[in-house]
């Protein structure tokens, strides 16, 4: 009798048992890496998700933070002379000013006390301040994008992103039919068991490449060495900004940098002015043209901090390959690229990957 046979069965032959082995060590892979990483990607996507609620609902709850009357033009000087009052002359300093009727200006502060001012943008009367993370949606984000781990919990969301790779190849292999007809099958009439693997097969598969987009742009941003590859990759020199000789910048200069910045783009958008807190650092006043699809803007405009001189000029679509893919991986993450549409789904993208990990976890529970 063969060493694989059993009475009343006929034998099976090491060729045969290869695939069952083969299918046991990939499902051994899969497995282990949802339940030691796929918790990782549950926390990444649960709080994603949240944060496509929480943001606007934070908006409408506190309308007197994001709201201010109407404002012809920012008084730069106003703002700044208000906020180095405030927070010291060492505080660096970024500006983001409104984007559409009665919205406030906002200020992201650093180096002492971290946190976001609101301004009336006529005016630089404080409208409130908030610490970085001292509300629900900053609390999100941190955890969202480092775990709360700073550079460590980036480091984290990587591997687990590349886990997530893993499972996605390995689920597919489990996953694929002998038989097409039920390949899509998910029997909910049988037991709960049952029904729940079927659904965490067959969405798997289904859903699975989508998720891999949301996972893997929120990775690319959330580790530079990638973008600094794609690079070198293409041998293109990396973006930086120019070499000064001056002072801080002084509250004057801010304007007439943003001035000069728009009279060089009429058509632009200011997304941020960045208002360093050291000498010998340009200002830099980000902008969005048309033709970006980054919600913020790419288009840097470099001007001296005592002169508002236009240094450098890195406009969005000639800056390096990996810099440049921000424009795209950026709105394509957060569900802006392509309207109200693109960020519902990312919205149920989320909650299909934390399901992954939910349905995942209980079926393994289940079985022991």
């Amino acid at each position: 009798m063969s060493p694989t046979s059993t009475p009343g069965k006929p034998a099976r032959t090491a060729a045969s048992a290869a695939p069952i082995r083969t299918r046991r060590w990939w499902l051994q892979v899969h497995r282990w890496l949802g339940l030691s990483l796929g918790i990782v990607l549950l926390v990444a996507a649960a709080t994603g998700s949240a944060m496509l609620i929480a943001d606007p609902l934070d908006k409408a709850l506190n309308a007197r933070l994001f709201h201010a009357p109407k404002a012809a033009k920012v008084d730069y000087p106003a703002v700044v002379n208000r906020l180095k009052a405030d927070t010291g002359p060492g505080a660096s300093l970024t500006l983001r000013p409104p984007r559409g009727e009665g919205e406030s200006l906002q200020a992201i502060t650093r180096e002492g006390w971290s946190g976001t001012v609101f301004m009336d943008p006529a005016t630089g009367e404080v409208l409130g301040r908030r610490e970085t993370s001292g509300t629900v949606v900053g609390f999100l984000f941190t955890l969202h994008s480092s775990l709360l781990g700073g550079e460590t919990g980036k480091a984290v969301l990587t591997l687990a992103a590349f886990a997530y790779l893993l499972m996605l190849a390995t689920g597919i292999y489990l996953w694929w039919p002998a038989r097409w007809s039920q390949a899509f099958t998910i029997r909910w009439t049988a037991s709960r068991l049952r029904a729940w693997f079927d659904w965490h097969r067959v969405t798997g598969a289904v859903l699975g490449l989508l998720v891999l987009v949301s996972v893997a742009s929120g990775t690319y941003m959330a580790w530079p060495p990638l973008a600094q590859s794609v690079t070198k990759l293409s041998g293109a020199p990396l973006a930086s900004p120019p070499a000064v000789r001056g002072g801080p910048p002084r509250a004057e200069a801010i304007g007439r940098a943003v001035d000069r910045a728009l009279a060089a783009f009429p058509r632009a958008m200011v997304g941020y002015v960045q208002v360093p807190a050291q000498a010998n650092q340009p200002i830099r006043v980000r902008l969005r043209l048309p033709d970006d699809p980054h919600p913020n803007g790419l288009t840097s405009v470099w001007l001296h901090p005592d002169t508002a001189q236009i240094l450098q000029v890195n406009r969005w679509s000639e800056l390096d390959p990996g810099t440049r893919a921000y424009a795209y991986v950026y709105p394509l993450h957060t569900g802006e690229l392509w309207g109200w549409a693109w960020t519902l789904l990312t919205f149920f993208i989320g909650l299909a990957l934390s399901a992954y990990a939910v349905t995942g976890l209980w079926l393994w529970w289940r079985r022991r």
